[in-house]
């Protein structure tokens, strides 16, 4: 299958923000899980799936009041249960949040199971990220 791209929004408002006037990082996790999430809805159904490990959410500067950020999302390899999708957070076209996460297929007993999605990468992007999630699998 081929890699298939979300993007959603968030406005920065003041309940987002810490002790320190920038966005808090447990809102971005939040925001930067679903993103995840509804990125590997594409591929399985959501109540499906589990969120097994952020592998990391690293942030290049502060997010301010009033600013808007987006999240672009896509799983960008698979294993028999799970999907790894990356997460960037842009502002204003600036990369300002890149990380990993697992998610597990689950059947309703909450144990894993074959999900049968194969991805394809197939530009220099694709299968640099790809080479990426192996290395954290």
């Amino acid at each position: 299958m081929e890699i298939k791209t979300i993007t959603s929004y968030h406005f920065v408002k003041t309940e987002d923000l810490n002790h320190h006037g920038t966005l808090y990082a447990g809102r971005t996790a939040e925001w930067f899980v679903e993103a995840g999430l509804i990125a590997t809805s594409l591929y399985i159904p959501a109540e499906n799936i589990v969120c097994l490990k952020i592998h990391g959410m690293s942030f290049t500067r502060p997010v301010h009041l009033g600013e808007i950020t987006h999240f672009i999302a896509r799983v960008v390899y698979t294993g028999k249960t799970r999907l790894l999708a990356n997460v960037q957070m842009c502002v204003n076209e600036e990369e300002v949040l890149n990380g990993f996460i697992t998610f597990v297929n689950v059947d309703r007993q909450g144990q894993p199971f074959p999900h049968g999605v194969v991805i394809d990468a197939a530009t220099p992007e694709e299968l640099a990220l790809q080479g990426q999630a192996k290395e954290l699998h």
